[in-house]
């Protein structure tokens, strides 16, 4: 009897040992595949942040279409840009793209110190844009503000839904026009 129950304590142990063994392999591989799918979240964001700043150079030079392609399409994006104001919804940001696209302000921004965080289905970065634009006259314009940009995800691909920038001084008093429309 006492050897019945010192096999079944044996035989208790083991098989809790090796279940608790084989839940931490379960455990670390969950973790590993965590871990990648985080990683790849953010190197996904990180190449839609890419994207948008390709698209606010291209738009400086004239060419809407790519900012068209990183921005989510919904009623519910916003922007708050370097000229002031808030615009809600797709149509309103979009028409105030145009208006800057047709301004070719020309000259170059990028996107400097970056930080980011992709979450399950939205994420963020926050950076200082710094570059130039030129002014009506052809003269540069230094430009230099803190940025956030927020996006979701939407049919898998990171979409921009909201960006908002410090006003640029610099850039408002180069083209008074734009505020006064």
């Amino acid at each position: 009897m006492k050897k019945s129950m010192t096999l079944i304590g044996v035989i208790l142990f083991a098989a809790i040992f090796f279940l608790s063994c084989d839940n931490k392999k379960t455990n670390t591989n969950s973790d590993l595949t965590s871990q990648e799918n985080r990683l790849n979240s953010e190197q996904a964001l990180r190449a839609a942040n890419d994207s948008l700043y390709a698209a606010l150079n291209a738009m400086f030079t004239g060419n809407l279409e790519p900012m068209i392609s990183v921005w989510s399409h919904s009623d519910f994006v916003t922007q708050m840009s370097p000229f002031g104001g808030r615009l809600t919804g797709w149509e309103a940001v979009r028409a105030d793209f145009k208006k800057v696209a047709d301004m070719k302000l020309g000259g170059k921004i990028a996107c400097q110190e970056m930080h980011m965080h992709a979450g399950a289905a939205m994420g963020y970065t926050i950076c200082i844009e710094e570059g130039e634009n030129m002014n009506p006259e052809g003269e540069p314009v230094k430009v230099s503000h803190r940025a956030t940009n927020i996006f979701h995800l939407e049919n898998g691909q990171w979409k921009l839904v909201h960006h908002h920038t410090d006003i640029s001084y610099q850039l408002e008093d180069a083209y008074e026009d734009l505020k006064n429309e």
